[in-house]
């Protein structure tokens, strides 16, 4: 975010700093700070919020009031790439049937509990119904993140998350880890449930 720091008594460019800051659980949170320092009064500020958030400038200056701007609202959506690191944490847990995690999970268990986390998404805990859940893509056009639901006819028995290549990653069964492996079989949907 770039801001542009000018005295409104004046018309020129006011000298002190500047603060850019999110809106947490009802308080003004500092998440980067500058200080005019060219002629032309602006500074760069940067932050990376996780979730949609409202952010603000708040000016601090000798000689000025301290001047906020309008909260203005930062709408962060979840990418295939956030749900694939989400995916990637999990590596290496033990299936337990019925579990959803954080440290043991099922197939839905794990889908469900990377979606929440990284996307906010909520799921049900049984692969049948995840695949309802989300827009149908066609297996050519999937893409990293991506939910995959294996079925028996039209009946989903099996999920999860695409990876690339023609890999995911997945709880698989009892005895099993989590891990990325290569996709089996072709009776399969595939769901997108980020951008």
């Amino acid at each position: 975010m770039t801001a542009k720091v000018i005295d409104p008594r004046t018309g020129k460019i006011a000298k002190g700093t500047v603060r850019l800051q999110g809106l947490r659980n009802g308080k003004w949170v500092t998440w980067d700070t500058e200080t005019v320092r060219n002629a032309n009064g602006t500074v760069t500020l940067k932050a990376a919020p996780k979730t949609t958030a409202y952010v603000r400038t708040l000016f601090t200056g000798a000689a000025y009031t301290q001047t906020a701007t309008k909260g203005l609202k930062v709408t962060v959506k979840a990418s295939g790439a956030k749900v694939i690191a989400e995916a990637k944490k999990h590596k290496g847990a033990l299936y337990k049937f019925a579990a959803a995690g954080p440290k043991r999970f099922d197939c839905s268990g794990y889908t469900m509990y990377v979606y929440k986390k990284a996307a906010g998404k909520k799921l049900p805990h049984k692969a049948n119904s995840q695949q309802k859940y989300g827009k149908a893509v066609s297996k050519g056009n999937k893409r990293i993140g991506d939910l995959i639901i294996f079925r028996s006819g039209s009946y989903g028995y099996h999920a999860g998350i695409y990876a690339g290549g023609g890999y995911m990653y997945d709880s698989p069964h009892t005895g099993a880890r989590v891990s990325k492996r290569k996709i089996h079989g072709s009776n399969y949907v595939v769901r997108r449930l980020v951008a």
